[in-house]
């Protein structure tokens, strides 16, 4: 079966919106799918078939975390070890269940990595959730799918899994380590809700609960918990650390990194409007329009015939097919009355609302956290994911802040935002590994004025 998953509605309804063309123009119309997500047909998404595995079955368990299935994976990027072992770990492909920003029950795939290497330091061997940054949103661009297939490169798909880097140095450090693919990337039932916090957040401290369900595993109950994650996978970590305590209480933290953390979305739309990477603000788009009913009214009353139509193909690429065909893209371009999405969000009071629910910093996050920012990234900007420290502090959080601070490498071409990734990378997870170890830290919100 080959179906594109674009512009759904609140899947309350049961089914998915697709912009269709109808009558030679572009709307929002109703296509019915079915909850079993087209049962044990493979699904191919721009040319790349989906493993059955990713299809949600009709029901799913109650609790929070729980697995619904699992199946050896083999890693892309592995060597047999001396002891006969892989290297750098074993890993597992998880489907487990999780709940999303409307409280109904979703399935999120994922991989757990069993490290080859000890946990040399004291106490159990500790677990890291790693939150993916950007992949796309078609459901060939799912991070565990990268693991597997760290290039993919066909006429419709190139995607690239750059995230293995960072998990493959966590588990050097002797941390088993968990990925998330997200509500809805991956899983074939539905449309990625990309940068959405509340299903980001639930679906990384669900990922934990579900490496903890796993049999002949070398974690307990009892291994340290930390949270991982850069750029997208930054603000899930960070909407995670927020969402613990009422949401995961039994998954305590020792520690989370949240790496250039979309925090404040109508500055982050602002950055990668006109940006190499404006395809995320279509993805950005058209996972609220899923999630919330009257974010599809807002759309329907300002994205021309022709917007619909970019929202409808975004929706189906990953990062790189992105870059290739809306790098540097307006969404003036998209609008009927020519303003940018930014501005039709700030006329639109329905909207507003929807985009302030996923301003990240009005709670206390739970344990030590770091925050760092490139001071040069106009992408996901410096000063709003500064700003996410500042309010932190101001709640009481340990928070510790580091401004990575490198030249300007290019205006709108995200150089400086993916340069971060890297020079920072080292320092973040030996921060984050020290917190697993029981290390003490002390916050530096005491060294940061409010103004950047």
């Amino acid at each position: 079966m080959s179906r594109n998953k674009s512009l759904p509605s609140s899947h309350r309804t049961g089914g998915l919106l697709a912009a269709g063309a109808v009558a030679g123009s572009v709307c929002l119309c109703l296509a019915t799918v079915p909850a079993s997500a087209a049962g044990s047909d493979p699904v191919v998404s721009r040319g790349v078939t989906i493993p059955t595995f990713y299809n949600p079955p009709a029901e799913l368990p109650s609790a929070n975390g729980a697995l619904i299935r699992t199946e050896p994976m083999k890693l892309g990027l592995s060597i047999p070890g001396l002891d006969g072992r892989a290297m750098p770990g074993t890993a597992t492909r998880l489907m487990y269940k999780s709940t999303d920003s409307t409280g109904q029950p979703v399935a999120v795939t994922g991989t757990y990595i069993e490290p080859s290497a000890a946990w040399t330091k004291s106490g159990p061997r500790p677990l890291v959730a790693v939150a993916s940054g950007t992949m796309g949103q078609g459901d060939q661009c799912a991070p565990s799918l990268s693991l597997e297939n760290p290039l993919t490169l066909t006429g419709d798909t190139t995607s690239v899994g750059y995230e293995a880097l960072a998990i493959y140095r966590i588990l050097a450090t002797g941390s088993a380590v968990v990925l998330t693919d997200y509500a809805g990337l991956g899983a074939t039932d539905r449309l990625h809700t990309y940068v959405n916090r509340l299903d980001e957040g639930h679906a990384l401290l669900d990922a934990v609960r579900a490496a903890r369900g796993l049999p002949s595993t070398s974690i307990t109950t009892d291994s340290p918990t930390g949270l991982y994650g850069y750029s997208q996978g930054g603000g899930a970590s960070a909407s995670a650390a927020e969402l613990q305590a009422a949401y995961a209480p039994d998954v305590p933290l020792k520690g989370t990194y949240a790496g250039a953390p979309p925090a404040d979305l109508v500055s982050t739309m602002k950055g990668i409007d006109g940006s190499a990477l404006a395809g995320a603000l279509a993805w950005s788009i058209s996972g609220f329009v899923q999630a919330y009913p009257q974010m599809r009214d807002v759309v329907d009353r300002n994205v021309s015939d022709s917007g619909k139509a970019v929202l409808k193909d975004a929706s189906t690429m990953c990062i790189g097919d992105a870059l290739f065909g809306y790098g540097f893209a307006k969404s003036s371009k998209w609008t009927k009355d020519g303003k940018s999405i930014a501005d039709v969000i700030a006329a639109e009071p329905a909207a507003q609302a929807v985009l302030n629910e996923q301003r990240i910093g009005t709670m206390k996050p739970s344990g030590p956290v770091r925050v760092a920012t490139g001071t040069q990234d106009d992408i996901v900007p410096h000063a709003q994911a500064r700003q996410l420290a500042v309010d932190w502090c101001r709640k009481g959080g340990d928070v510790t802040y580091d401004a990575v601070k490198l030249p300007n490498l290019g205006d709108k071409i995200v150089t400086n935002h993916l340069v971060p990734l890297i020079t920072d990378q080292g320092d973040a997870i030996s921060w984050l590994t020290d917190r697993l170890a029981g290390k003490s830290v002390k916050s530096n919100c005491w060294t940061m004025p409010v103004q950047p």
